[in-house]
């Protein structure tokens, strides 16, 4: 689970200005933080199948900003898949 101050750290570093809360790129990362958290309790807790199921919805949600994000912005879209490469997500 991502707290208020994670978040608040993903949002900081993502953000295209100074209110940006809600972007597509945020969005991703915000998401994409979640996924990572999720793996890490699906290690200890393999017969979670209920949490399991949110997360395959969250990984939907994700690709579907990312379709999104490829149409209407190449470069930051290039730039979330240097970034998530990395991260190992």
């Amino acid at each position: 689970m991502l707290t208020k101050e994670q978040k608040g750290v993903i949002i900081a570093q993502n953000r295209i200005h100074l209110t940006d809360t809600g972007s597509s790129v945020v969005q991703i990362e915000i998401i994409s933080a979640r996924i990572r958290d999720l793996r890490a309790h699906f290690d200890t807790h393999k017969k979670d199948k209920h949490s399991r199921r949110g997360m395959i919805k969250m990984v939907f949600k994700r690709r579907k900003l990312l379709a999104y994000l490829k149409r209407t912005d190449n470069d930051a879209y290039l730039n979330i898949l240097k970034m998530s490469k990395a991260q190992g997500t």
